[in-house]
Formats: structure tokens, sequence, C-alpha cells
């Protein structure tokens, strides 16, 4: 279904009938947590090759893509329909399909790491797909993109965007044997440093006492939750409690879910709280070893499942109603990882008490 409000009768309805780069890697890892490898390896063929052709002519990695592959998502409003309870206007294709978005180098490269058993079986242009994505990821850190919301104002310096792409270089260091790519491992290391002391020089805030959306801002953003969970600082680095606080005090409505952010984006109307970002406050709470508070918030996103099992992507803060996309798969990654990551904390709090 086209055009799903995320404020009923408001203006930003988007049209979610694509696969985007980010959440299909996300998806594969999600599928790996859950025992589903063979899904995982089905989508990653698909990804992949759809995307080959682009980063292979050093053009950016395209952000999202159709169905059956299609490149060209051009957005067009249809003013003759209504729009679901009013929400106007009902949009057809998605504006964001030719957006620079940076960290899709991290969450692709990230994808592969969980499925590195599978490597082996790459061919040679799958490979040399993979070494160009990490390539870009290096040469492209330091430019401004619109962001994994995918924000229409002025492009900014995001720090997930950078985080993503150290990711991508993280990643693809420790790939590097499997995909024959020795010879770039130096250069990859010295600008996986380059990012990290930019990421906590100029991502860090004093006046907010937390990382912060874009360098330079006082901006939180819930997308800095993973700084944790990708294992770019420790959960328990006081830089990454203080974030975690923030985002608990100052990102959540009353019943304590999150949003995504609070600062302009270029856009009019406004929003529900994220299910996904809650999902993230959650495991990092797990991985800061605030079990208790981390199972806490997972009831709280998980208690919005529907009667069949499904989650949309917002949570209205006034009427609890669902918005936005539905069923939306980034909900769902969240309630993943998230439970994952809270039974392995679980499970090790066990194996100390029996020694």
């Amino acid at each position: 279904t086209t055009s799903l409000p995320e404020t009923v009768g408001g203006s930003r309805n988007w049209d979610y009938r694509f696969t985007w780069v980010r959440d299909a890697s996300l998806t594969l890892e999600a599928l790996w947590v859950a025992a589903c490898p063979d899904e995982a390896y089905k989508f990653f063929d698909f990804l992949t090759g759809t995307a080959l052709s682009q980063v292979r002519g050093g053009a950016d990695l395209q952000i999202m893509f159709g169905i059956g592959g299609e490149h060209d998502l051009t957005e067009r409003d249809l003013p003759h329909l209504s729009g679901w309870r009013g929400s106007r206007p009902v949009r057809i294709g998605n504006g964001a399909w030719n957006q620079r978005q940076i960290d899709v180098y991290g969450e692709l490269i990230g994808a592969v790491y969980r499925l590195r058993d599978r490597l082996k079986q790459l061919d040679p242009v799958t490979k040399e797909f993979l070494v160009a994505t990490a390539d870009l990821a290096g040469q492209r850190w330091t430019e401004k993109d619109q962001g994994i919301w995918e924000v229409r104002g002025e492009p900014r310096d995001f720090l997930y965007s950078k985080l993503m792409c150290w990711v991508a270089l993280d990643r693809a260091i420790e790939l590097a044997p499997a995909l024959g790519a020795r010879k770039r491992v130096k250069a990859w290391k010295t600008t996986r440093e380059e990012i990290r002391e930019a990421i906590c020089t100029h991502g860090w805030s004093e006046r907010a006492q937390a990382f912060t959306q874009s360098f330079g801002s006082d901006e939180l953003d819930a997308s800095n939750l993973m700084i944790p969970i990708v294992g770019f600082l420790p959960a328990d680095d006081p830089r990454v409690l203080a974030t975690i606080d923030a985002i608990t005090e100052r990102l959540t409505d009353q019943h304590g879910l999150v949003y995504r952010y609070k600062a302009e984006d270029g856009l009019a109307g406004e929003e529900g709280t994220f299910l996904l970002c809650t999902f993230w406050l959650a495991q990092a709470q797990a991985l800061a070893g605030r079990l208790d508070a981390a199972k806490e918030t997972f009831a709280r996103a998980a208690a919005f499942v529907n009667d069949v099992g499904l989650l949309a992507e917002e949570v209205d803060p006034v009427t609890r109603e669902l918005l936005g996309n539905y069923p939306q798969a980034f909900s769902h990654i969240g309630l993943i990882n998230a439970a994952w990551s809270i039974g392995q904390v679980e499970q090790q709090r066990i194996s100390r008490c029996s020694k």
C-alpha cells in the first residue's frame, strides 16, 4: 500500500513499496540471528546483483530499488485521491531514491560480515563489488549526506553516516583475506582511525552531554545508540552511557517510546515515536549491563505487536495508534536483535554466577 502517513491527516506520506539497501542489509543480519541462513543468502544474492553495476562504475550506491530491481523510482503526487483518513498528498514513487546516504556502505559490509561463512562461495565479481564498496566508504566518509532518516533539507555531516563508514572499513579489514584484498588493509586501517578521531572529536557535545545528530550539533538522534551496538565504543564507555541517558530522558514520549530525532528536517508536520529506535535503546541498555531497564524498554515496544504478530513503523504518542509503514521490517529487525542481545547478556550473567 502506498502513502501510509506518519501523522493522520498530515503530509508525511511515503510510498514504501521498495527495497532499501539499508533495511535489506539489516534484515540479512536479523535473519542470521534468527537462524534463517538460506533466506539470508538468497536476499544477499538479490541485493548484490541489483547494486553491482553502480559501484563498479564508481557511482554512489543507490539507496533503494524496486522489488524487481528497478532503479528509477521518481516520486509524484496523485491529487485525485484523498489518502488514508484524509492524509494528503498520496504519493507514488519515493523522492529519496537518488539521495546520497553514505551509511549504506557500512550496513551492506556489516551484513556480509555476518554471512562471512559463505564468502568462500562468492564469485570474483561479487568480491570485487564488496572491495569497491569498502573503498567508497573510505573515500566518501568526509562528505555530507541526507542521513539514515532521509532528511529532505540541506546535506549535513551526520554522525551515523560516518559511523557506518567506520563499520564498512572495520568489517572489510576482517574480511580482507576472504575477499582477496590484503593489500587494501593498511589504507583501510588508516582511514578507519581518521573516522574514529573525527567522531570522537566532532560528534560529542559537551552541552548536550551526548553524541549528537551531526558534527557541531547539540541535537539528539536515536541512531547514535548504534555506537555500542556496532562495537565502535564499549557500551560502558562514559560517553556511551551519557548518550543512552540523554536519549532516555530527552528523546522519548510520556510512555517511554523513542523518537528518531526532534531536529528540523526540512519537512512540515510531526511524526510518531519509532519502534526501531525503542528496540535500539533496549539493546544498548542490555549491552551496558542495565538488564532490567532493557527488559522494560523491550516490553514497552513489543506490546504494540498486533493480533497477527506484526508491527508498524511508528506509534502515535497521543492516541497510541500504529502509524507509517506497515508491516515495517525495521521494527521487526529491532525486536529480533534486541531480544537476542538481552538473551545473550542474561546468559552471560547466569554463566558467571554458576562459576
